[in-house]
């Protein structure tokens, strides 16, 4: 009898595998969405639409975007979690997804548990940067004001418990300061105020404000990484600029639901990579401050795993949680 139940469970595995062997040489078989967490026009949406556009030719199907903002990019990687892993829906993710869990409460996934990585596209620094007719030239500048006139400048974020916002926190450890946060669905709308002076100063992705920077419209004081942005040659870092500590970026880069078949997100990731690596993409990725990386699923596992850990040491030691 245990060996009869043995001998069923051997022919199910395999005939699982076999399954799951053939769904990989058929797929793609129909139209792939690449699922966005933030409205367009941000960074997560630039870079999706940018891998959509090459991704189709190459396995033969359309690629297409959908944007599914809200709840700080938690509500689209809900989505995505809870689709059929078959291949056919994916996520644009981004380091905000490493901070989710230790600052939301509850959340209907795990993003480690729940999703298979594919690789990380890019990195994007960020930078701290005020409207043209700020009367702040320098970090030092908003510093000085922060300690004269405490909660009265205040920052934007693309969102509670993004990446933006834990900047912001740990500039405020780190310089002594007080804020007020004022987070947005995204960059589209944090720049229409950012450049309306609704906000002081935001830091956000390079890529959004560039071409605002480069049109004298908004002034950037730091970038918020270890070195310079190759996008920003001349603006020192936060550490340069007397904010020492600091060290945070923004990468992007695509996940699928965890029990979609190892060929397919094999397939994926070659597939990805090679975009990555691509002399048209790799400019690409340099007009919008973006720096490629195109690594292995396992790589990208571990990237996971320790940006999680490095956030919630953060989350904790500034008590932020989000309900």
């Amino acid at each position: 009898m245990v060996r009869a139940n043995q001998i069923r469970t051997a022919v199910a595995g395999l005939l699982m595998g076999l399954s799951m062997a053939v769904s990989a040489q058929s797929w793609p078989a129909k139209t792939i969405t690449i699922v966005v967490p933030f409205p367009p026009g941000g960074t997560t949406d630039v870079l999706a639409r940018a891998v959509a556009q090459k991704l189709g030719p190459a396995l033969g199907q359309s690629v297409i975007v959908e944007n599914k903002p809200g709840a700080g990019a938690t509500l689209g990687a809900g989505i995505v979690a809870k689709s059929n892993p078959d291949g056919y829906t994916l996520l644009m993710g981004a380091v905000h997804h490493t901070i989710a869990p230790s600052v939301y409460k509850t959340l209907p996934y795990s993003f480690e548990k729940d999703f298979a990585p594919i690789t990380t596209v890019a990195l994007v620094p960020n930078v701290m940067v005020v409207s043209a007719t700020s009367p702040y030239k320098t970090v030092k500048d908003v510093v000085a004001a922060a300690k004269a006139s405490p909660d009265k400048l205040s920052y934007g974020s693309n969102g509670n418990g993004t990446a933006q916002h834990m900047i912001g926190t740990q500039f405020q450890i780190e310089t002594g300061t007080k804020l007020i946060h004022v987070p947005y669905k995204g960059s589209a709308p944090l720049t229409t105020d950012l450049l309306g002076g609704q906000v002081t100063m935001s830091f956000d992705t390079i890529t959004p404000v560039l071409p605002f920077i480069k049109d004298g419209k908004l002034r950037p004081l730091a970038v918020t990484t270890a070195k310079r942005s190759s996008a920003l040659p001349n603006v020192p870092t936060l550490a340069e600029a007397g904010v020492p500590g600091i060290n945070i970026g923004t990468w992007f880069g695509l996940l699928a639901p965890v029990k979609t078949p190892a060929a397919v997100t094999a397939k994926l990731n070659a597939e990805v990579v090679k975009i990555i690596k691509s002399a048209e993409f790799q400019k690409q990725m340099a007009d919008i401050g973006a720096e490629p990386i195109g690594n292995s699923q396992a790589d990208m596992a571990k990237q996971i795993k320790e940006e999680t850990t490095k956030f919630s040491g953060l989350a904790k030691a500034a008590n932020i949680t989000v309900e």
